[in-house]
């Protein structure tokens, strides 16, 4: 295992596995364009998205990144109405690897901003609308998208996932045949199963509903159904709909699934994470990313949140503001060698 202080300690990296690097290929031209893309996901469903490319991916091909967001109602630029502002994470993710010479595909997840909408019919078409299959398909479906662009070396892409976009990263690999990815970025990405990880949300802010949520996950996970009689508190967290999308999202192992992928892999962690909590609910991926013969390096920051901001205060809620300077710093520091860019 390695060592929680020394990765707690201020700006510290932890190589586990050399990578070759590449030399910078030339400035070109500044800036950016972008192009809206609309492709087809899982299970007949229609994805809307943004494809950011580099300036100077007019007169030669870049590599391309596929963005995957996190949980809830989370649209293609990272923000979620359910939070109390925007955060932009995968917006200021895109600007910032189109800045090094990396070009990104992020998308409305199923259900949200231009994507397909959540059916109207009845419970069982909209549990089939959302059912992890579904999700997991979504992302090898947008990795299919990125590499159809001729702007776009194909043999030189990867999948960044933040938070629970991790986990999509991490179960749609295995299905991604031609193709395939070069490496990932796992960002404010749980270890543990999510199952241990609500758990752990509740017992800190929500102690007296522990046993009903408890209670609520085992019902969940042995029928795929959510309870019909969920007290008022519990039904924003288990809506009617997601009971098989959580019966497998629940139980899913993502150190075994990292353990499992030959990728090169990034994990990228704020050591001020509210939701993902250093060391706990991360060792287990940084273990598994130890026993793993291909690159990788775990890195924990200082003073970053959740959504990869700096910290500036106690009571800063790191949602607003651009992405901490450590974050970029590293993503651009390890992607462009990786990809060659």
């Amino acid at each position: 295992m390695i060592g929680r202080r020394a990765l707690l300690a201020a700006g510290l990296s932890f190589p586990l596995a050399a990578h070759a690097s590449s030399p910078w290929k030339g400035y070109y031209a500044s800036g950016t364009h972008q192009r809206a893309v609309r492709f087809a996901g899982g299970d007949g469903a229609t994805l809307a998205g943004t494809l950011l490319l580099p300036l100077w991916s007019e007169l030669q091909k870049v590599p391309g990144i596929v963005l995957v967001a996190g949980s809830g109602p989370t649209d293609r630029d990272g923000n979620n109405p359910l939070t109390p502002e925007r955060t932009d994470v995968l917006k200021r993710i895109a600007e910032l690897l189109a800045t090094a010479g990396i070009a990104t595909l992020r998308y409305d997840k199923r259900g949200i901003g231009g994507s397909t909408q959540r059916p109207r019919g009845t419970l069982e078409e909209q549990e089939r609308f959302f059912a992890w299959d579904n999700f997991v398909g979504d992302v090898a479906a947008a990795h299919g998208e990125l590499v159809k662009h001729d702007e776009i070396k194909s043999y030189a892409t990867a999948l960044l996932g933040h938070s629970e976009g991790g986990l999509l990263v991490l179960a749609a690999v295995p299905s991604i045949g031609k193709n395939r990815p070069h490496g990932m970025v796992l960002a404010s990405t749980p270890g543990r199963p999510m199952r241990e990880i609500v758990r752990a949300q509740v017992a800190r802010g929500a102690p007296h509903l522990l046993n009903a949520v408890e209670r609520t996950m085992a019902a969940i996970q042995a029928s795929g159904r959510v309870p019909a009689d969920l007290p008022i508190e519990l039904q924003a967290l288990f809506p009617p709909y997601v009971g098989p999308y959580l019966q497998r999202m629940l139980a899913f192992d993502p150190a075994q699934a990292l353990l499992g992928l030959d990728l090169a892999c990034l994990l990228l962690q704020g050591a001020a994470d509210r939701q993902v909590v250093p060391m706990e609910d991360v060792q287990p991926l940084i273990d598994a990313l130890g026993k793993r013969g291909a690159p990788g390096e775990a890195v924990i920051l200082p003073g970053v949140s959740h959504n990869l901001k700096l910290m500036n205060w106690p009571s800063d809620s790191g949602f607003g503001g651009p992405i901490a300077p450590a974050v970029a710093a590293k993503l651009v520091d390890w992607l462009v060698p990786m990809l060659g860019a």
